[in-house]
């Protein structure tokens, strides 16, 4: 009985040693998988960093060009476009062409281009579509990243290269190396207002979106009549057709008149001057006696006489 309950408790003895051993076991693995990197900073330590230069790269803003084009009939022409102006107004744009007509049935019709900035395009484009009933809608977006990027490139790179010159300039000693470094100067500044023009032009566009709006009265749609041509349409077309007629008579007979004036001073030195100095060729000689004249042939065909037999 004594010897059973020594083995029984060598066996439990066993198995607690072996669960003690590999609890260690486990421990150590998870404390190395957790050391890893640590362990190895060569390994893991690049990519890493790449992933933080990438993260720290900056990303450049778009720069698009946005234009629309909105055609409205309203019941009141002139209470819509003070709407609109107000809209435009309180969005911080402004109000860039204005142009207001009547046609032959009397409806008013205007057309305004308004410049809104392009944070509150959308929010404009709703309101103005909303001050009657839509007839047409056009709208465009032109991205213009690249241009941008490229034309500040060349502004920073010609201006570096016009303060260069700047201090050879200072340096210069001799007349020749001064005159010919102001020439340079000149020419690179010229340069660089035309991309500082281009820069602003960019800038605009893409600052302030373009909006084309009309506002048609009941009945009168925008550019209707012209659509439909009436006889003092005609008539005037025809009167500015016979005008270019006559502009192109008039420049033909401008271009060609130098050359009848030259033509008709070499006709008259050859008349007046020329030709009268030529050897003149000598008259034929008259020829002395008469020529024999032919006989006539008589009537029905008789033989002439002498010719009897």
């Amino acid at each position: 009985m004594r010897t059973q309950v020594r083995v029984l408790a060598g066996l439990l003895l066993t198995a607690s040693l072996a669960l003690a051993g590999c609890s260690e076991s486990g421990g150590d693995s998870k404390s190395s998988y957790a050391d890893a990197p640590s362990a190895a900073p060569g390994a893991g330590g690049g990519a890493a960093e790449d992933g933080k230069s990438a993260r720290r790269a900056p990303r450049l803003a778009p720069s698009v060009i946005r234009t629309a084009s909105l055609e409205v009939e309203v019941r009141d022409v002139p209470g819509a476009l003070a709407k609109a102006r107000q809209v435009t107004e309180d969005a911080g744009g402004y109000v860039g062409e204005e142009s207001t007509d009547r046609d032959d049935d009397g409806g008013e019709r205007t057309r305004v281009v308004l410049r809104v900035p392009s944070e509150r395009y959308a929010e404009v484009l709703g309101s103005l579509q909303g001050t009657g009933k839509l007839l047409r809608r056009t709208a465009r977006a032109q991205d213009v990243t690249d241009q941008v990027v490229d034309v500040d490139s060349r502004v920073k790179s010609q201006r570096a290269s016009v303060a260069r010159v700047r201090e050879l300039m200072d340096r210069a000693d001799k007349l020749t190396d001064v005159v010919a470094l102001e020439g340079e100067l000149s020419s690179r500044e010229a340069d660089l207002e035309a991309l500082l023009a281009q820069q602003a032009s960019l800038k605009d566009r893409t600052g302030l979106a373009t909006i084309t709006l009309s506002l048609a009265g009941k009945g009168a749609q925008p550019g209707a009549g012209s659509d439909t041509p009436g006889f003092l349409d005609a008539l005037s077309g025809g009167w500015h057709a016979f005008l270019t007629m006559l502009r192109w008579i008039a420049l033909v007979v401008g271009a060609v008149l130098p050359f009848a004036a030259l033509l008709a001073l070499l006709v008259f030195l050859w008349r007046r001057v020329v030709r009268p100095r030529l050897p003149r060729r000598p008259a034929p000689a008259p020829v002395s006696g008469s020529l024999p004249q032919a006989r006539p042939v008589p009537e029905g065909g008789a033989p002439v006489s002498g010719e009897h037999k």
